[in-house]
């Protein structure tokens, strides 16, 4: 009978990416936030303001656009990953199928034997299927979507802070959108993501790393 013990190490055996994956998210998430507060009250100390507290800056929009902005860029790279995968190829790199051939994943589901142990949407069919199916694409592209919007919500309240320090008037979220502004700071993180992407890409196909899956 399996002790607790060694349902404990099978569990971290079995998740432990995710597991280091996520701890290291929070570490930096806190690094950012601390960091960010601090250069927030910088700038304020500079402007005659008195310092905000932790509390307060997790509310700003210089805390929110930051986070958002990362964010937005990440999921778009990763939609777009898998959407682009499912067609384009990419000779001799582990990060694409290989051509010419049919892979477990170009499986119709609407084709297969649904058991006992099937997906739920499976054995159900019709509607369900269809998004369960693209389920995976559909949810980075709505996280994409929901930063997107976040990253135009913190950045119209860190211009609309700046603006109003400096005796101007505040903008919308829509007029916000229309800035320069807003889509430098998107560009510039999408470009980067792609370029990342296209590094793992080209990358994988002539350079080894022992025990990777991505090599």
């Amino acid at each position: 009978m399996p002790t607790r013990t060694h349902g404990v190490r099978s569990a971290l055996r079995n998740n432990g990416l995710s597991i280091v994956v996520a701890g290291l998210f929070l570490c930096f998430m806190i690094a950012q936030t601390i960091a960010g507060h601090h250069q927030y009250n910088q700038d304020r100390t500079e402007h005659g303001k008195p310092p905000a507290t932790l509390r307060h800056y997790l509310h700003t929009g210089h805390f929110l656009e930051a986070t958002a902005e990362n964010w937005e860029s990440e999921f778009l790279q990763m939609a777009a990953y898998v959407v682009l995968t499912i067609g384009l190829f990419q000779k001799g790199s582990s990060e694409s199928k290989k051509i010419g051939e049919r892979e477990p994943v170009d499986r119709d589901p609407r084709r297969v034997k649904v058991t006992a142990k099937s997906p739920w949407p499976v054995r159900r069919g019709g509607w369900l299927l269809a998004i369960y199916q693209h389920s995976l694409s559909i949810a980075f592209v709505f996280l994409f979507l929901v930063s997107f919007f976040l990253h135009a919500l913190g950045g119209a309240a860190a211009h609309n802070e700046e603006q109003l320090g400096h005796g101007g008037s505040p903008i919308s979220v829509w007029e916000y959108l229309c800035t320069s502004q807003f889509w430098f700071e998107s560009f510039q993180n999408w470009q980067s993501e792609f370029l990342a992407l296209l590094a793992m890409v080209v990358l994988s196909i002539f350079l080894p790393q022992r025990g990777s899956p991505e090599s």
